[in-house]
């Protein structure tokens, strides 16, 4: 039993993380049917704005006197990791996909893989291919509940995103520019015809999608302790089988397949083998195809041709 809760704690951590990437797949999808095989890379560009960030804060003089990095340094860090995905994400979208909205479904993914290739590629020779330490922006400081061992980083994580995904929630529901993701989500020609903002709404939607990749790039570094340039592929997967699983183009899909698959992979390890807890994600996938290809919560839709 303390070993189940054990691996339930750690699941939730992670899979909070690949909540927070699967909302930006599931958005872009939502409104433009495109998927965005480049966020991954905007996810590890994140984490380098945050690792750069906190060394321009000068953590490394807080970790030589042993002391705390404060709280608001901390969120000094998030808001600048989450701001500059979010250019980023405007600027994919505005130089990449902009240009090839209107062409066959085709050109907008293999366009997506170049941009994801020339992103990887460009970590590596500005960041150095080389596996980075992350700094301690939170000491970590460890708890014992009835053998159960929780830690302050894998609460704050999950504490983190889970303020962010309310906040998307709310975002989405109760502002003017969430109501036009919706409408464009529905229907992005009859949205033009209300006199929509097209262009800004979906340049809205690539920056905050790109924001939340960035406060998980740095939610993970945390957890996993090093980063490198090509960490956004094989976590950009999951996420996105993470929205799949929950329904692709569906919020509240893309934060209950997160963390379905973060519980499914640390289960697989605690129970089976950690050899086998990136496989577990695939399988999945291949499973969700095949039994329910729209997703947990996802919906059907007729396309009359």
């Amino acid at each position: 039993m303390t070993q189940l809760l054990q691996q339930i704690i750690n699941g939730l951590s992670l899979g909070s993380i690949y909540a927070l990437i699967a909302l930006g797949y599931t958005m872009v999808y939502g409104i433009l049917k495109l998927i965005n095989f480049a966020h991954g890379e905007v996810f590890m560009v994140g984490a380098y704005t945050g690792y750069y960030s906190a060394g321009a804060l000068g953590i490394s003089a807080y970790e030589a006197q042993h002391r705390d990095f404060p709280v608001y340094l901390g969120l000094i860090v998030l808001v600048t990791a989450m701001a500059t995905a979010a250019l980023l994400g405007v600027l994919i979208e505005l130089l990449a996909y902009r240009p090839v909205r209107n062409a066959p479904r085709l050109t907008p993914l293999i366009t997506a893989i170049g941009v994801s290739l020339f992103l990887q590629n460009a970590g590596m020779l500005l960041f150095s291919p080389n596996p980075q330490r992350y700094p301690a922006i939170l000491s970590e400081v460890r708890f014992e509940f009835f053998g159960v061992i929780v830690t302050n980083i894998k609460l704050t994580i999950f504490v983190v995103a889970l303020c962010l995904m309310l906040g998307l929630h709310l975002f989405v529901q109760k502002t003017w520019t969430g109501r036009a993701m919706r409408a464009l989500s529905f229907n992005i020609d009859a949205a033009k015809l209300m006199g929509i903002d097209t262009d800004n709404v979906i340049r809205s939607t690539f920056a905050v999608g790109s924001a939340l990749a960035a406060a998980g790039g740095i939610l993970f570094g945390l957890d996993q302790i090093t980063i490198n340039p090509l960490m956004g592929v094989l976590t950009g997967l999951k996420a996105f089988v993470a929205a799949v699983l929950g329904g692709i183009g569906s919020i509240p899909g893309a934060v209950v397949g997160g963390l379905l698959i973060g519980l499914a992979e640390q289960l697989t390890a605690g129970y089976l083998s950690a050899e086998y807890r990136d496989a577990i994600t695939f399988v999945i996938l291949i499973l969700i195809l095949l039994l329910k290809p729209e997703g947990l919560l996802g919906v059907v839709r007729v396309e009359k041709v």
